[in-house]
């Protein structure tokens, strides 16, 4: 089993404290060293675009009741050179880059790049960055980069055409990371059929309005002549892509470019997870290897008490009590309301107790070649606490499931 950190760096009050901007980004850097000396091996850094509190304000807030800002990283490749800077063996991954906005997939390709180049100067660098893509988190953030329909049939079609463009996109994307020349005509065409609808009556009017019987095509999203991204020569084997969708028909799209393996972007079903275990098996990209359970992360809330002082009851007692403090703001923050089963819910994607109950949760709930992205700063902004959890983690629970791992075999 390896383990990652989840940064969220999400500026919002907790306990009646909003911490300022440059409090938030010192955390994060005081806790990815901590991170880096105590041997994690990546550091997911959410990525988020433009202000949550500002957009309340507007027509259709998308989390009205969330005060402060999702996140602060609107730059993931800005802060791994910093992390880079700061370290000596962490990875970064973004989680995750929207390759929509801020110039579209052809911009996305060209900062990567460059990133890459710049990384890569020294020949004994090894560290990848592992690059997380989807488009994005609020759609309000791809609005704002004209990423809006066109003409009726495309606001009629909208809620399917959202996830086509993303396709269309991911292709340019890859290819121009792969080192291809292209134009925007080597690019496939977006056709829609009922299959991409929800009901039969939002299709039949997106047919209505394309004069069509069983497929309507939208004309391409992006439009260029022939190009080519620079730099060229960059070190390829620091890049490590995957995409933040479950579509499984498009995670095995995308691996007919490159390596793509999968970013888990939520509470999936188990179900889910191993079907997509089955099929990127036999569709993961030839120049990738083999398939391995650790291409597909799994995001974990964290919330474990080994504070000294306290008997293992206490620990177990305490940190159900911060769980439940911190899931049941977060539900308030995102719907303004506490709904019990979405704390359950979200509970089942936690670990929760002393050191001893956390190991037993993940023997239990996980597979020993699973990768976990451990989320410890979850609504807390208690850094030094935070670091002594993934401390705590480190001593005192790693060493169980590898006891427990060795006496299995």
């Amino acid at each position: 089993m390896e383990f990652d950190v989840f940064f969220s760096i999400s500026q919002t009050p907790v306990d009646g404290h909003l911490p300022s901007e440059a409090e938030m980004l010192r955390n994060f850097f005081a806790q990815v060293e901590a991170a880096d000396a105590l041997g994690y091996g990546v550091a997911w850094i959410a990525e988020s675009h433009l202000s949550s509190e500002v957009q309340k304000g507007n027509r259709n807030p998308v989390i009205p009741h969330w005060q402060g800002e999702v996140g602060l990283n609107a730059d993931f490749l800005q802060v791994s050179h910093k992390v880079f800077q700061r370290t000596r063996r962490i990875e970064t991954g973004s989680a995750v880059m929207n390759i929509l906005c801020n110039g579209g997939p052809i911009a996305a390709a060209e900062r990567i790049a460059v990133f890459c180049a710049l990384h890569g100067l020294d020949p004994d660098e090894r560290r990848r960055i592992h690059v997380g893509f989807s488009q994005g988190r609020f759609e309000f953030m791809n609005r704002a980069y004209g990423l809006v329909p066109r003409d009726a049939l495309e606001e009629a079609a909208w809620p399917a055409l959202r996830g086509q463009i993303f396709a269309e996109a991911c292709e340019i994307f890859l290819r121009l990371l792969r080192g291809d020349t292209l134009s925007s005509h080597d690019v496939r065409k977006t056709r829609l059929t009922r299959a991409h609808f929800r009901s039969d009556e939002e299709w039949q009017r997106v047919a209505e309005l394309a004069r069509a019987s069983d497929r309507v095509e939208i004309r391409r999203r992006f439009e260029f002549e022939r190009l080519k991204i620079v730099p060229q020569e960059w070190r390829r084997d620091l890049l490590q892509l995957l995409i933040g969708s479950h579509d499984p028909a498009l995670q095995e799209d995308v691996n007919q470019y490159l390596p793509v393996q999968v970013f888990n972007l939520s509470i999936t079903r188990p179900e889910v997870i191993e079907d997509t275990h089955r099929r990127l098996t036999a569709a993961y990209h030839h120049s990738g290897g083999p398939w391995k359970r650790s291409y597909m992360p799994r995001t974990v809330l964290v919330f474990l008490n080994e504070e000294p002082g306290l008997t293992p009851a206490q620990r177990r007692a305490a940190a159900q009590e911060e769980a439940k403090a911190a899931l049941g703001a977060y539900w308030t923050a995102l719907e303004g309301t506490l709904d019990p089963r979405k704390l359950e819910n979200a509970a089942d994607n936690a670990v929760i107790g002393n050191a001893e109950d956390l190991a037993a949760q993940i023997t239990q709930r996980f597979h020993p070649q699973d990768r976990l992205m451990l989320w410890f700063d979850f609504f807390n902004h208690d850094s030094p606490r935070v670091i002594r959890n993934m401390e705590a983690f480190t001593q005192r629970v790693i060493p169980q499931l590898q006891a427990a791992g060795a006496a299995g075999r």
